[in-house]
This record gives structure tokens, sequence and C-alpha cells, in this order.
């Protein structure tokens, strides 16, 4: 059977008496209690109990009331605890400090016992109430987060699907994004984006690196065989079409975020060359994203080692001496250094998603 807990009130007063007097006022509201008779007493038991309320003398020697809420207020794990402060001074400027500091409320001593009671009551609901608030944003955002993650796989995989020799493509070439992204931070390169909430972005975005394939004419898409000139020329338009489909989701958000902004940076650069010879713009260096920089690296060995009706799979080291000679025209010399460092990890990715 679950129990219950019943919230922790901390009372914090140098004067035992008073501790006792607050106690027996509060017995009624079926709490438990702690307390602590000094403030740094009181910050090392307050840090270990995790009150749902606190109840804190001003006037104590040591630290006084407000140096311990200043102290609680800098950690993260008391720093949302609310803090009813209990004064026999009801100056103005120590009621207007003690709010300033983050305090909820404040109670004048000698205590009235339907004050206090009154006033601890009203606080206890509404930490339990912001407490529960907080718990179902965290799981709302949960659900969205996973609901985001389930579309973004849907719609690689619709794309994988309109082109079915990809296999296990997205799956592979996200795994290099990640492992690129990382080896580039290990050697201390694009430390100012490159942060671990960006790379499990760039994790996350990579599948919809060729989300604009869907917009390709299946005779251009599923033609058994090198295209023409002309056909080419259609199927370079599928990185302009992934751009627009992502920049109409923006469009609908309402704002730019930075999941829409990584998923449009890869999807519509990751064939820009480094040279500037590359689609759909003819962007060069550090013009071109790099976001879209790391997916040319992920893209590319994939499609070198990758079977196609028009083409036989490379191995590790025939499609290593392309990617090498691309350093510099095709690809940032930089990414292609710390594609080296790691280059045997892409082996083994690639050997453990076999199509």
């Amino acid at each position: 059977m679950n129990t219950i807990k019943k919230p922790l009130i901390f009372i914090v007063d140098d004067v035992p008496e008073n501790i006792q007097i607050a106690m027996s006022h509060l017995k009624e509201l079926d709490c438990d209690f702690a307390y602590a008779t000094s403030g740094e007493q009181a910050l090392e038991r307050i840090a270990a109990t995790s009150p749902q309320l606190i109840l804190m003398d001003v006037m104590m020697p040591g630290m006084s009331g407000f140096q311990v809420v200043e102290a609680l207020t800098r950690s993260e794990k008391t720093c949302s605890i609310p803090v009813i402060f209990l004064t026999a001074r009801a100056e103005s400027e120590d009621v207007v400090r003690g709010f300033n500091l983050g305090g909820v409320d404040y109670v004048t001593k000698p205590f009235k016992g339907v004050e206090l009671r009154s006033r601890v009551r009203n606080h206890l609901e509404l930490h339990a109430y912001r407490s529960n608030l907080e718990r179902l944003v965290e799981e709302r955002s949960r659900e969205a987060e996973l609901l985001k993650d389930v579309i973004i796989e849907a719609m690689g995989e619709l794309a994988e699907y309109r082109d079915p020799e990809t296999g296990s493509h997205i799956h592979r070439t996200r795994a290099y994004v990640q492992l690129l992204a990382e080896a580039l931070v290990t050697q201390g390169h694009f430390l100012e984006l490159l942060s671990k909430e960006y790379i499990v972005l760039l994790w996350k975005c990579a599948p919809l690196h060729d989300i604009g394939k869907v917009a390709i004419r299946d005779s251009i898409l599923l033609k058994p065989g090198k295209l023409t000139p002309e056909e080419f020329e259609d199927m370079k338009m599928h990185a302009q079409y992934g751009e627009e489909v992502i920049a109409n989701l923006e469009q609908m958000a309402g704002k730019p975020t930075s999941f829409l902004s990584c998923a449009k940076d890869i999807a519509g650069s990751h064939h820009e060359k480094y040279d500037g010879s590359g689609y759909p713009r003819g962007l060069a260096g550090d013009a071109i994203p790099l976001a879209g920089r790391i997916m040319a690296i992920a893209d590319v060995y994939d499609a070198l080692i990758s079977k196609r009706v028009y083409k036989n799979s490379l191995s590790h080291e025939e499609a290593m001496a392309i990617m090498l000679e691309g350093k510099g025209t095709h690809f940032d010399p930089i990414l292609i250094d710390a594609f080296l460092v790691v280059e045997p990890h892409f082996r083994q990715i690639a050997a453990n998603n076999l199509d």
C-alpha cells in the first residue's frame, strides 16, 4: 500500500522554546517537523531534508535569517523552498528585505496560533499546487519531445521508403554525425556551438537531411542506373525542397526554434562543398552552416560504402582515400582531421548497421 508522505516543515530559531511553541500551534496540520537552532546548522539540515516549507527566524546570533536565505537561494537544491520569516520586528524595511530575498510571507512574534496555522496551511497548499504543476509540465514536455522524435523518425523513414536502396542509411548517418561532433569538441573546435544540447539536436535532426527527396519524381529517384545531366539537376533540387519544407514548418510554428533551425541547416546545406562548387547555393567555407558540413562527411562516407544499382560499394579504405582527396575542396579541413581520428569508429558503426 502506498502511504502519503506528510509535508515537512523546517523551523529555524535560536530559542528552542520558540520552536516548541510553533510546533504546538501547527500540530493539527498533520505535518512532520525538523528544526535547527543556528543558521549554519539550518543550511546543513535543510539541504539534507528538503522540506516543503521553512519558518525562518530573522534575528539570530552568527548567521541571520536573511543570510541563511541568501545562501539557500544560491543552491539549486534549496532555492525553490518557500520561506516564511519569523520576526519580533515588523519594520517595513525588514519586511521588504525579506520579500526581496524570496520570502513568501512573514509572521510577527509572539505567534498567534490561528494566524500562523492559516499562513502555513496556505503556503503548503500553494507549494503542493506548484509542485504538481511543475510535474505536469515536465510530463507534457517529455511527451512532446517523444512525439517530436517519433515524427522525425517517420519523416526520415518516409524519404528512405521513397529510395529503398538506402536501407540503414539514416541510422548510420545520425551515429556518424554524433561521433564527428563529439570528436570536434574533444579536439577543441567549435566549442561555442557544439554544446551537449546542440550535439543531441544534430543527432535528432540528421534523419531529415534527405526529406526533400519526397518531392522528387519516382522516375528519377528509383531509376536503376546513372542519372542523365538533366535528371541530376532535378535530383539536386531535393536539398532546396527539404530546406523549404522545414522553413514552412518554422513559419507555421510562428517563431524560429533551435530544432527547426538545425534541421533546416542540415537539409539545405549538406550538399554544399567547402570550395563553393556544391549546391543548392554554392556556399563556401564557413558560410556553410557547421551542421551541413558535418552532415556532408557522414552522408558522403556512407554513400561510398553503400551498394547502389548503378555502383558497387567501396571498402572502408577506398572510401577513406576519396574522403581525404576532398579535404579543403569538398570538405572542411578541420572536420576531415577530426574524421581521421575517429574513422575506425565509422567502420564499426557501418558494420553494426548493415542494410
